[in-house]
């Protein structure tokens, strides 16, 4: 039997009492695309932030390729070979595009050297252009892989290599965090709703390049509120609701599931606002069902 390489057993999440991850369960093996949907506010990104090390469960155990690492701090996850984005892209304004991903291949580094003083993966990067020739050969090498990852992103990036990233447009922002991810080597990447705040011609270009990822063998967890671009790419959907799973199985078993309309539909749900968040999941719904 294939072991997962990541297991998520019974964690909860409370804040205030109430709770945002509620008993949730979830596995994934080696090379699958797994995908996490439900309604803002179901405990998604709480979910993720679990897994990643930015908080820890109240309750339960993360699993990661057999070992547990509940609570772990991201570095130490990163250097095992988890990485992530977020919701809201984080890239640093200031450094140009190369340097953002730079940054990224410089925390593998920093990750997995034991005994190196801890400086931060700016600090290392600037460690690298003004250290040691040895620590020069090092960065000139990482250079090349990271212009290699930018390529991989076609004309959107390469031409702007030396720009700096607050000049990006959201959408190339929203990449570069995903190359700064890709130069950790990971063997998981979590990506939160990658395509929040694209349209439709950047949403259908990151479908491509997660698609190019999943061929590649690379394993994903995914958040995503586009549900036609969950249904295309995932092995399986697993669906959260008031922080509880309320359901899991292949796409079309999921988009059919009556729990799974009913959480998008909103029919617990009472007043106006709660009428028109309705109407647009009714039409999503519908729309991928079609």
């Amino acid at each position: 039997m294939t072991q997962n390489l990541l297991d998520v057993r019974g964690v909860t999440r409370r804040f205030d009492g109430l709770s945002a991850v509620d008993q949730v369960d979830l596995s994934i093996a080696a090379g699958q695309l797994v995908s996490v949907i439900g309604p803002n506010g179901a405990g998604k990104s709480t979910l993720f932030n679990l897994i990643t090390g930015l908080d820890t469960p109240d309750s339960g155990n993360v699993q990661f390729d057999g070992r547990d690492v509940t609570g772990a701090r991201p570095d130490a996850l990163a250097a095992l070979g988890l990485a992530r984005t977020f919701q809201h892209g984080r890239v640093f304004g200031n450094l140009s595009v190369l340097d953002n991903v730079l940054v990224g291949a410089h925390s593998r580094l920093r990750a997995t050297r034991a005994g190196w003083p801890v400086l931060g993966a700016i600090a290392e990067l600037l460690r690298a252009l003004i250290g040691p020739a040895a620590l020069r050969r090092e960065d000139e090498a990482l250079r090349a892989e990271v212009r290699e990852i930018i390529a991989g992103f076609g004309e959107r990036l390469l031409p702007r290599l030396e720009q700096p990233a607050h000049s990006l447009s959201y959408a190339n922002r929203r990449r570069v965090e995903i190359a700064r991810a890709l130069a950790l080597h990971p063997r998981l990447l979590l990506l939160d709703e990658p395509t929040a705040g694209m349209n439709e011609s950047e949403t259908a270009e990151m479908l491509v390049l997660i698609q190019q990822l999943k061929e590649r063998g690379l394993t994903i967890l995914l958040i995503e509120h586009k549900l036609d671009m969950v249904m295309q790419l995932s092995d399986r959907v697993i669906v959260l609701d008031n922080g509880k799973k309320i359901a899991e199985g292949l796409p079309r078993e999921v988009r059919n599931d009556p729990r799974v309309i009913e959480a998008y539909l909103g029919h617990r749900n009472v007043g106006g606002a709660s009428r028109e968040n309705s109407g647009a999941r009714q039409t999503e719904l519908q729309e991928v069902r079609s």
